[in-house]
């Protein structure tokens, strides 16, 4: 099996070292792409007609200049464009949790959703902020992969990922949460008022907002939450409605 791994929070983030040796107790045939910093909330966002910089870092591992999706991109169009394509995508893990509105705007999340436009099954792990690390973390990961792997057929329909939120201790059970509301970026803060010139910054954090069943309460309870999203954005306007619509256009 080839997996190649992929984050937002760099090349050097704990949580993709990680995810790579969870990856490696499965395969020997492990990539990693990632960016060479820190790309946070950059979503499924693409750098077009401007320069990447790939830098080979050991034998099939990358950094690369560019969003998170861009890595994947790299991944697909150039590193596999003559060879096998991977047959998983791992994004992660994240330094904290991806809820709510998070589904749009992280950066893990969107190397999943990008893995999904090149057919290839994808999985974007997350795991809320000082999280109790143990030895054996990388083992019940390992299982959890192992077994998501084999059931693909269950879950890895056409333009669907998995999101995979993780407790602070593992292993843990696992739920399906509703998708809650807990935005980041609810406020700005001015740095600088120059008149017509003014410089803003959205500071980190969110309110931890809950409701039962969401994926914060369960995360609360020590829950690894899991739910398989999309980026199909069709919903159906009534017919009526549009029929209205059509009458009104005549």
């Amino acid at each position: 099996m080839r997996i190649l791994i992929s984050n937002d929070d760099g090349i050097e983030a704990p949580g993709i070292a990680l995810a790579v040796d969870a990856a490696r107790k499965l395969s020997d045939d492990v990539w990693i792409v990632a960016p060479d910093g820190k790309r946070t909330a950059a979503g499924p966002s693409l750098t077009i007609a401007r320069p990447l910089t790939m830098r080979r870092l050991d034998k099939q591992r990358f950094s690369c200049s560019g969003t998170p999706a861009d890595c994947i991109v790299a991944g697909m169009a150039w590193l596999f464009k003559d060879g096998r394509k991977p047959d998983l995508v791992v994004a992660g893990i994240n330094d904290g949790r991806n809820v709510g509105e998070d589904l749009a705007y992280s950066g893990t999340l969107g190397v999943a959703r990008e893995a999904t436009f090149w057919g290839v099954p994808a999985i974007g792990f997350s795991r809320v902020k000082e999280a109790e690390v143990q030895a054996g973390d990388a083992d019940w990961l390992a299982r959890l992969v192992e077994r998501l792997w084999h059931t693909r057929g269950d879950w890895a329909i056409e333009g669907h990922w998995l999101s995979v939120n993780l407790p602070a201790r593992l292993p843990a059970p696992l739920a399906q949460p509703k998708i809650g509301r807990d935005k980041i970026a609810r406020d700005v803060e001015v740095v600088k008022d120059g008149g017509d010139v003014v410089e803003l910054i959205v500071p980190r954090g969110r309110a931890h907002s809950s409701r039962d069943g969401d994926e914060n309460s369960l995360i609360a309870d020590g829950f690894a939450t899991l739910n398989r999203l999309n980026w199909f954005g069709e919903t159906k306007l009534a017919s009526a409605f549009m029929e209205g619509l059509r009458a009104a256009a005549k």
